[in-house]
């Protein structure tokens, strides 16, 4: 089981809004997830991120995978 770190669509046509999950590889963008771990809100000026950064240490310390898109967050946030 490949576990990742990535986002998941929320919010309107046209307005989109993410939440940072801990999903297995094989389930949809918007489907299943193991854990939530914060949001991101690029719609804002700046982009607006809040995560839980003991539960994203954590959870790549047991191996999960983040995306590019959230690994690039990630730095940008200081968590990596």
């Amino acid at each position: 089981m490949a576990v990742k770190i990535r986002l998941r669509r929320m919010g309107a046509k046209k307005a989109p809004f993410y939440r940072l999950v801990v999903a297995d590889s094989r389930y949809p963008r918007d489907g299943r997830f193991i854990e939530e771990l914060g949001y991101y809100d690029p719609t804002k000026e700046p982009s607006l991120v809040k995560l839980d950064d003991e539960k994203v240490k954590s959870w790549i310390a047991k191996g999960a995978q983040p995306t590019d898109t959230v690994k690039a967050i990630l730095k940008k946030n200081g968590t990596l």
